[in-house]
């Protein structure tokens, strides 16, 4: 996992729209390799046999390293990268789409064919919901009994997260703070303990929040 934050699929789902009597069907799914996406995508096809398309696009990886894009039949260029470009507009990451067509007996042109195919994959993605992944390192700050108000209320108004108050012969936080700001909270929590807590890094662990465009 990228220390950066980054973008994906709240969930998986399923979003459908009628354009032109034609019902378009977009199945979201969270993936972690290209094996995934393949099996997803295959899942589909074989759900929906009987439909004119089932046309997809995914891109896996900390670095985007795997993006592909197929148009099942429909013209070249005009519904699995348009699918793509919507993915990489919006900076998600591990995430396949496939977009199911059952034609409706109306032909869309070439223009109409990608607006139809990116803006279905733009809406459900609306419909479906964002999140953005935000890697927060983990710390320990143990402190006598006597700076439990003081540490907690402090914590409480800060930016950071206090994830659980250990009670022990000490008094353990535990906190979460953006991989970036590490070296600034750490020398917040000294000065705010005048240097008698014991602070100890542990591990990075991934957050998710709701992302508004």
């Amino acid at each position: 996992m990228s220390v950066e934050p980054n973008y994906t699929i709240k969930q998986d789902g399923e979003y459908e729209v009628v354009i032109q009597k034609s019902k378009f069907i977009a199945h979201f799914k969270r993936v972690e390799t290209e094996e995934e996406a393949q099996a997803f995508i295959q899942t589909i096809k074989k759900a929906h046999w009987n439909a004119n398309h089932n046309c997809s696009a995914y891109m896996i990886g900390e670095r985007n390293e795997h993006q592909k894009a197929n148009d099942d039949g429909e013209p070249s260029g005009t519904a699995g990268m348009p699918m793509l470009e919507v993915l990489r507009k919006r900076q998600l990451k591990d995430t396949v789409v496939v977009v199911t067509r059952y034609f409706g007996g109306i032909k869309l042109g070439g223009g109409g064919l990608i607006r139809a195919y990116g803006g279905t994959v733009s809406e459900g993605l609306d419909a479906i919901g964002i999140v953005e992944r935000v890697p927060m390192q983990r710390l320990t700050l143990s402190v006598d009994y006597g700076w439990i108000g003081k540490v907690e209320n402090e914590l409480r108004q800060s930016s950071y997260l206090l994830d659980d108050i250990i009670y022990a012969e000490d008094v353990t936080f535990h906190i979460s703070v953006p991989v970036e700001e590490t070296d600034t909270a750490l020398a917040w929590l000294v000065d705010l303990t005048n240097g008698q807590g014991g602070l100890e890094t542990q591990d990075i662990r991934i957050i998710e929040r709701d992302f508004v465009r």
